[in-house]
């Protein structure tokens, strides 16, 4: 006889369900240099559009949290062998942060350590990472270069913009508490490339070509934007999904109404609101100042109105 499934207890329930009230909207207010090292160019532009908000259950959000607590256990790991460690910005008190493209990409390191015992007067810039067992085997075996490339780019982004040569990743494993550790040389050509590419994801004006045309594969089936990039389904309404939308220096302005936008106003959106065309599974068959019309697969025709702020189709 098969087993019964777990069924949860309110009590369990009410713990998770606090973890989604409290995980926001879902959009970040940049381009972040975790990201940056996705193989899918298009999926970094939807994110950096607001296209479809980052929504985690409550366990995965635990999960994320025991990765953040694990931070200040590593920290002390280090401290023990003699390193010194700043987790903040002594001038700022604050975590140490970089930033490029006019503020629109950046990240905040966990930390940087100097007296590391393999190169105890060289300045390192900290990632720590929590892995489950499979992926943590694959890491020890690979190196973290093949293994978790996403991982490697955050890091050569980090050591870019802040002019430190070496960067010292940390791994735990989940299962085992088994640490695996490797410093990584500073590659600017790398850096630049990853630059040049975060520059060409936040000013485009369309998205970029999918990675691939199939929505099964791997990278595609579980992308949060999957609905949106392969089925046509409905982009969230926000100030960056409308055509009058545009990312300048120290922020975004929009072209209706001539002013720059505050992260509060980007989330409202106004009701002059219109959707990027691209955004909409249908090809543009007339335009004024506040509609756009559009010719749709199955022939329909679907008017996106600003004057009556008729939602997208889905």
């Amino acid at each position: 006889m098969a087993e019964l499934p777990y069924a949860p207890t309110p009590t369990l329930t009410a713990i998770y369900a606090d973890y989604e009230a409290r995980q926001g909207d879902g959009f970040r207010d940049h381009l972040g240099a975790s990201i940056l090292g996705k193989s899918c160019a298009r999926a970094l532009w939807y994110d950096f559009r607001w296209v479809t908000p980052a929504r985690h259950s409550g366990r995965l959000l635990r999960l994320f949290e025991t990765g953040q607590l694990e931070e200040d256990r590593l920290v002390r790991n280090l401290r023990a062998t003699g390193a010194t460690v700043l987790e903040v910005d002594p001038e700022t008190g604050r975590q140490f942060r970089v930033e490029a493209h006019g503020g629109h990409f950046g990240g905040s390191l966990d930390g940087v350590a100097i007296g590391i015992i393999e190169a105890p007067k060289t300045w390192h810039v900290l990632e720590f990472k929590t892995h489950g067992v499979k992926s943590f085997n694959e890491l020890a075996a690979k190196g973290v270069a093949l293994a978790k490339p996403q991982h490697c780019a955050q890091m050569q982004i980090y050591m870019h913009l802040t002019g430190i040569t070496r960067a010292l990743y940390v791994a735990v494993c989940k299962d085992t508490d088994a640490l695996h550790i490797e410093r990584i040389e500073a590659d600017s050509a790398m850096a630049e490339r990853l630059l040049d590419k975060a520059g060409r994801v936040i000013f485009a004006q369309h998205p970029p070509a999918r990675i691939s045309e199939d929505p099964a594969w791997f990278e595609c089936r579980f992308c949060d934007h999957n609905a949106v990039c392969h089925e046509g389904g409905g982009a969230a309404t926000t100030c960056r999904s409308c055509l009058h939308a545009t990312p300048v220096e120290g922020g975004w302005h929009c072209a209706r109404h001539d002013r720059m936008l505050t992260a509060l106003e980007q989330r409202a959106a106004c009701n002059r609101h219109l959707f990027i065309p691209d955004l909409v599974p249908g090809a543009v068959i007339d335009a004024g100042d506040d509609v756009v019309s559009y010719r749709m697969a199955d022939s329909s025709t679907w008017v996106n109105d600003a004057r009556t702020t008729e939602a997208a189709p889905c």
